[in-house]
């Protein structure tokens, strides 16, 4: 029986038993009427997921809105606010010295994350709060394990339609019109929302000028959320998301080519004509409520990804000596349980599992030049290489736990998580949790965990490629290894406190320790925007995280700090991506990893001069990713700062609702920056930061 069917046999069964959960006659949902039941049964649900031991930060709607772009901010800038949370090029994040690992979660639900980065997927408008989880997670949280993105979303508090239109423009050629449609009517609740995107800033610029070459986006994407009360104790939910997004591949002038193709012997590298499309949709169902006592989630979906990289054909050949068509595509099938049963008054049960199957295809269409055994090229003439492979990856999970409230002030949440991967060959691991939560007073917080974690391959980013069909050829890899990569586990060890000061401040300092087997990483060794993974024998990982908030009504203010170090030791997967000399040294030797940064910091400020006008900025700052030097990864990027500025008015022009304009200035002193430099550990091109930029944005709400 697939995932599918069986989550529907379940749902069948939880709706039927709920329909009969005592004598009395069902309520009807024709007959809720005033009757608001949305705010019970967003509790049970919120019950299904513990904190306990680890890290929380918490962004909420009016905090996405005061920052200077809004509700038009990525989601990958919205997070990049939390304190630990390091920016890469092409949208990536990194959360505690972890390569992505991000796990992102929709109302309680998994979404398995796809092949273009899932963070830009979701647009910002969705949410009404998003809680960072990261350290020592509970037992219910597995998989991708560097951080959970927990988004709730926004749902109608009344009867009735509402919503708004409106559109951000700006420099760089930026227009992004947007619609958000809400209501509630009787048993039924909707909320959906889409924009359109366009700019010439789609990839991050691998020069230094204001304006890149060849780098136009267009991307659309969409979301709805539409639940229906069947009673006062019973909600079906199906929640969907869509996202088509096209980029043009940024050029970097004045390179030389290496190869030549047929009697052509020069090519200009400002006009390079390749480019990529990056497609997803999702559809999750969810039966959520409460049978007696106890508070329950089933959900079944699936999510569709897919990626598709067009070369130039005769410019790849002769700068890269490949020229590669690329297409890769994952196809997955969730289930997912999640049961929440009281014990007495101190004891809360939690329990359920998770199981994932996914279809992952490959191919790889590529012209490349015969070559001799230095690699050097014997023929101008290319030949066709068809790479094609498919997998096959099955995901099972089980996990129970228990919350234990001792007394007034100490929680105590432990359970195991037992995980089964199945793709490239059978693994597994049964793993403890447990958190200590201490409130000696109102004011002070201090928790502390530990989780073993077992993270699995991502599927749909492993490397197709089969070193035979290239030998002999100017795509011939350095070296063969072991092209079977490896589930990572790890002990995670987590302790923080937070500390309340007075009525307005709040103090957070926060310190981690990884041990990692099997440590995995991702490498772009390929010129289409994709990665691979590879393993490193031993990771080591630890940091601290301090954080300062001020809450003064009109005033608010934050500030995060964070120190970071990740380092690995000998490459075990992947060798073939390599230089033999790099890896003759790591072999040996512990390295930075490419995703390092020591330091990392975030901070912004918003002023609400009265109910209409705000003003605010926010900044952040890096110490430097890592470059190649004297070792692999053995240096640092510069430094880089980058302070933006916004203000926004709403007017009252008609009685519908409110016209709001926001004023944002991005990078408002055009400090130049560099993140990468195109050298490191499967770094593949260099990327600098946005130079300044104005941008308006207009809505008008009904």
């Amino acid at each position: 029986m697939t995932p599918v069917r069986l989550a529907s046999c379940i749902a069948l069964a939880l709706l039927a038993a709920a329909a009969h959960a005592d004598d009395a006659p069902p309520q009807k949902a024709t007959n809720l009427g005033e009757v608001d039941v949305t705010a019970r049964l967003d509790e049970a649900r919120n019950s299904l997921s513990p904190d306990t031991g680890s890290s929380q930060y918490v962004m909420d709607r009016q905090t996405i809105q005061a920052l200077p772009l809004g509700d038009s901010t990525p989601l990958n800038q919205v997070i990049l606010q939390a304190p630990g949370v390091v920016q890469d090029s092409y949208g990536q994040l990194h959360v505690r010295g972890d390569h992505a690992n991000l796990q992102y979660r929709i109302d309680g639900v998994l979404i398995p994350e796809s092949i273009g980065g899932f963070g830009q997927t979701l647009d910002a408008r969705t949410i009404q709060n998003v809680k960072l989880l990261d350290g020592a997670l509970p037992a219910q949280y597995g998989d991708r394990t560097a951080a959970v993105v927990d988004i709730t979303t926004r749902t109608p508090s009344k009867d009735g339609i509402g919503g708004s239109v409106g559109v951000t423009g700006g420099q760089f050629g930026t227009l992004n019109p947007n619609a958000t449609l809400f209501g509630r009517s009787g048993a039924w609740s909707w909320f959906l929302t889409a924009n359109y995107l366009e700019n010439d800033v789609g990839i991050e610029n691998p020069t230094a000028s204001r304006k890149p070459i060849h780098d136009h986006t267009n991307q659309v994407k969409a979301f709805g959320d539409v639940s229906y009360l069947i009673n006062a104790d019973t909600r079906l939910s199906f929640l969907f998301g869509v996202t088509n997004n096209r980029f043009e591949i940024p050029n970097n002038p004045g390179q030389e080519p290496t190869f030549g193709y047929l009697d052509v012997t020069n090519f200009d590298s400002a006009q390079l004509n390749e480019r990529q499309q990056e497609k997803t949709r999702f559809g999750v169902l969810s039966l959520q409520g409460k049978l007696g006592g106890t508070a329950y989630q089933v959900s079944a979906g699936q999510r569709y990804s897919g990626l598709h990289f067009t070369p130039d054909d005769i410019g790849d050949l002769m700068f890269n000596g490949v020229a590669s068509d690329v297409r890769r595509a994952n196809r997955a099938s969730t289930l997912q349980a999640d049961f929440a049963t009281p014990l007495g008054d101190s004891h809360t049960l939690r329990y359920g599992m998770y199981a994932s199957f996914e279809r992952a295809s490959a191919t790889n269409d590529a012209l490349v030049f015969p070559a001799d055994a230095d690699g050097n090229q014997t023929s101008t003439t290319p030949l066709s290489i068809v790479d094609a492979s498919r997998i096959l990856a099955r995901t099972y999970a089980l996990y129970l736990q228990d919350e234990w409230s001792i007394g007034d002030k100490w929680t105590v949440n432990y359970g195991v998580r037992a995980d089964r991967y199945d793709a490239f060959r059978p693994e597994s691991q049964l793993s403890p949790r447990v958190g200590l939560v201490y409130q000696p007073t109102d004011s002070t917080t201090i928790h502390a965990g530990y989780s073993r974690y077992f993270t699995p391959p991502a599927s749909e980013m492993i490397s197709p490629t089969s070193i035979a069909k290239f030998a002999g050829t100017t795509n011939a890899l350095p070296d063969n290894g072991n092209d079977t990569p490896l589930a990572e586990r790890s002990s995670y060890y987590d302790v923080g406190i937070s500390q309340k000061l007075g009525s307005a401040w709040t103090v957070g300092l926060d310190s981690y320790k990884r041990n990692v087997s099997r440590i995995q990483d991702e490498g772009q060794f390929g010129t289409a925007l994709v990665y691979s993974t590879f393993n490193y024998d031993q990771g080591k990982v630890k940091g601290d995280e301090f954080t300062l908030n001020y809450d003064g009504g009109a005033l608010t203010a934050y500030f995060n700090f964070a120190y970071n170090r990740s380092v690995g030791k000998r490459i075990i997967t992947g060798q073939y991506n390599f230089n033999p000399d790099d890896l003759a040294y790591i072999q040996d030797h512990f390295i930075h990893l490419d995703h390092d940064q020591k330091y990392t910091s975030s901070g912004g400020i918003s002023y609400a001069i009265d109910d209409d006008t705000r003003i605010g900025a926010d900044y952040l700052f890096g110490s430097g990713l890592r470059r190649d030097g004297l070792v692999p990864n053995g240096d640092t990027m510069p430094a880089y700062f980058q302070m933006n500025f916004s203000v926004s008015h709403d007017f009252h022009l008609t009685p519908a609702g409110a016209t709001h304009t926001q004023l944002a200035l991005v990078n408002a002193f055009d400090r130049t920056y560099e993140l990468r430099d195109g050298s490191g550990i499967g770094v593949g091109a260099p990327q600098f930061g946005p130079r300044r930029g104005v941008f308006l944005s207009l809505q008008q709400d009904f």
